[in-house]
Parts: structure tokens; C-alpha cells; sequence
């Protein structure tokens, strides 16, 4: 029997949610399975991936041929490293404490560029909301200024009117007082 190691599509439409399982190869993607060896789910940056690194490297021992995608994955979470180097200890090139000690070294660096990347969104987060924080400030203070603005110049607009009125009954005054001069006389 010819085992897969591959990914079985789980989740709601639009949202996946993969589990990585060895399956026989002649099953449906979805169908039966030998073991559930972990779970992949692309819906967040960086992906999340739980593997069971034992488990995928017994399966990979026993001769299990992995899809592109989960080679990726396995690639990704140092099972394939680890297959490599116990073929080292069984052809006797390499002992168990140097192939461990390899294999820390490297999940170590790569536990450290997750974090980096996961830093750097964070902070991109932080600068796209930052930015759009101080674009809405300067709107609202545009906004507020021409409120003001135009608050001012009402202000202005009835003030001439109310000095015209007071300059127009300041000139009817002496006019009708000259009136009743000369209805006096």
C-alpha cells in the first residue's frame, strides 16, 4: 500500500482549515485516514502549523511520500531535517547528541524568524494605525477651522448689517429732527 502524507481540507467556505494526515493514496482527500499527524491553518499570518514531529518522521521512515504543500509544511517545522540527519546516525556519520544538538540549533533559528515576522506585522499594525489616526486629526482639524471660519464670517456678515442699520437711523435722525424743525417753525 502507497501512503501519502498530505492535507485534508476541513472548515467553512472561504475559511480552510487543514489537518496533515498520512492517508493511503488511492483514499479521497477527504476521506479515510491511517493518522492524524497535525493541523495547518492558513487563515492567519504567519500560518499557524501544530505538527507531530515523531509522527511525521515515522511515517516519512516507513517510506511515505508527501504532496508538494505538505512537504512544505514538514520542510517548514523541521521534520525533514530530522529524517535527514537520523539517516546520518544509522549510516554512523553523526551521533543522536550532535543530529538533536543540529536540530535545536535550527529550530531555534527559525522560532526566531517567526518571531521577527511576526514583530514586524505588529509594528507595521501599529504605524498603519498610527497614520491613520493622525490623518483623521488633521481632517477633524480642518473641519473644525473651517467651521470656525465659517462661524466667523456669519459673524462678520451681520455685523455691517446691523452697523448699516444703526448709520441709517443715525441719518434719518438728523433728518427727521431737521422734520420737526421745520414744522416747529
Amino acid at each position: 500500500m502507497s501512503v501519502k502524507i498530505r492535507l485534508q481540507r476541513h472548515g467553512k467556505k472561504g475559511k480552510p482549515f487543514y489537518w496533515v494526515v498520512a492517508a493511503d493514496a488511492r483514499s479521497k482527500r477527504d476521506g479515510k485516514y491511517l493518522e492524524k499527524i497535525g493541523t495547518y491553518n492558513p487563515n492567519t499570518n504567519p500560518a499557524t502549523i501544530d505538527l507531530n514531529l515523531d509522527s511525521a518522521v515515522k511515517w516519512l521512515h516507513n517510506g511515505a511520500q508527501p504532496t508538494d504543500t505538505a512537504k512544505a509544511i514538514l520542510s517548514y517545522k523541521g521534520a525533514l531535517l530530522k529524517h535527514h540527519l537520523d539517516g546520518g546516525i544509522r549510516k554512523g556519520a553523526l551521533t543522536q547528541e550532535q543530529a538533536d544538538a543540529k536540530l535545536n540549533a535550527w529550530l531555534d533559528a527559525k522560532s526566531g524568524k517567526v518571531d521577527a515576522k511576526k514583530e514586524g506585522l505588529t509594528k507595521a499594525q501599529a504605524d498603519v494605525k498610527a497614520k491613520a489616526f493622525k490623518a483623521e486629526q488633521d481632517v477633524n482639524a480642518k473641519r473644525l477651522a473651517a467651521a470656525a471660519q465659517a462661524e466667523a464670517d456669519a459673524i462678520a456678515a451681520a455685523t455691517p448689517a446691523v452697523e448699516e442699520v444703526a448709520e441709517v437711523e443715525a441719518e434719518e435722525a438728523p433728518a427727521a429732527e431737521e422734520n420737526n424743525e421745520t414744522t416747529e417753525a
